[in-house]
C-alpha cells in the first residue's frame, strides 16, 4: 500500500462500459483497492481527476476523441506524482515505449489473470514494478534511435531543440492547486483545507505532492516563501 494501513486510491478510464466493469470487478477483489471515480474518455478524466486526485490512473490506451496516449501526457504535466498505467490488449513495443515517453509508469495486458493485475500494480505504487530485460533492451533501442533523430534535426535547425508540444500549459499550477497553496500559507492543516474544498484528507495530500514537485520545493515553510515572492500573500 502506498501509506501504512491506506488504501491505493485507482481511477478507472477506459470508452467501453465493459473495460470498466472489468478493470471494476479486478480491482474489487483486493482489499487494498478502491476505485474513487471513472471517466470514458481522455477529456473527462482531465476534467474529473482534480476533485479525487488518486494515486494510481488505469488508463486504457485506444480511445476515440483524446486517447489514452495524450490523456497520459497531460495528466502528467498537471500532476507529475500521480502514477498512469496503461491498459491494452495491444504487445507492441512502440505503443510501450510512448506511453512511457509520455510518462506512464507501467503497462498492463488486459489478458493478464486478476492476481497478476494486482500484483503488478501493487508495485507500480511502490515504485518495485519489474520491467524484463527483453523489454529494457527493446526500450534502451528505441530511446537511442529517437536520440539520435533529435540530435539531427537539431543541427538541421541551427542547432536548436525542437519545439515542444505547443498544447502544453505554461502555468505551473491548476487553479484547484494555487486555492490550496494560499490556504497551506495561511496556516491551515490538510483536514481544514479538505474540508474547505469538500474533498479528502488524501486528495490534498495528493494535491500538495505535485505543487511541491512541480516547483522544486520541498515542504510547507519553502511553499510560504514562494507565495511571498510570487505575491500571493501580503507581506
Amino acid at each position: 500500500m502506498n501509506e501504512a494501513g491506506a488504501q491505493i486510491r485507482v481511477f478507472l478510464v477506459d470508452d467501453h462500459p465493459h473495460g470498466r466493469e472489468g478493470m471494476r470487478e479486478i480491482i474489487g477483489t483486493g482489499p487494498e483497492f478502491t476505485v474513487v471515480g471513472e471517466a470514458a474518455s481522455g477529456e473527462e478524466a482531465i476534467a474529473r481527476i482534480d476533485d479525487v486526485l488518486p494515486d494510481l490512473v488505469l488508463m486504457d490506451i485506444n480511445m476515440p476523441g483524446m486517447g489514452g496516449l495524450e490523456a497520459t501526457q497531460q495528466l502528467k504535466f498537471l500532476y507529475p506524482s500521480l502514477k498512469i498505467v496503461m491498459v491494452t490488449v495491444s504487445d507492441d513495443i512502440t505503443h510501450l515505449f510512448e506511453a512511457i515517453k509520455r510518462g506512464a509508469q507501467g503497462y498492463l495486458f488486459k489478458n493478464l489473470s486478476p492476481s497478476a493485475w494486482r500484483e503488478y500494480l501493487r508495485a507500480v505504487v511502490d515504485d518495485e514494478a519489474p520491467m524484463s530485460k527483453e523489454i529494457a533492451f527493446k526500450l534502451l533501442q528505441e530511446f537511442s534511435s529517437a536520440a539520435s533523430s533529435s540530435g539531427a534535426s537539431a543541427a538541421k535547425s541551427g542547432g536548436q531543440p525542437a519545439v515542444s508540444d505547443p498544447s502544453v500549459m505554461t502555468t505551473p499550477l491548476t487553479s484547484r492547486e494555487k486555492d490550496i497553496l494560499e490556504r497551506v500559507v495561511t496556516g491551515e492543516s490538510n483536514k481544514e483545507i479538505a474540508t474547505a474544498f469538500g474533498l479528502s484528507e488524501h486528495t490534498v495530500k495528493n494535491h500538495l505532492k505535485n505543487i511541491l514537485q512541480k516547483l522544486h520545493l520541498d515542504n510547507r515553510v519553502q511553499l510560504t516563501r514562494y507565495a511571498y515572492e510570487q505575491g500571493l500573500l501580503k507581506k
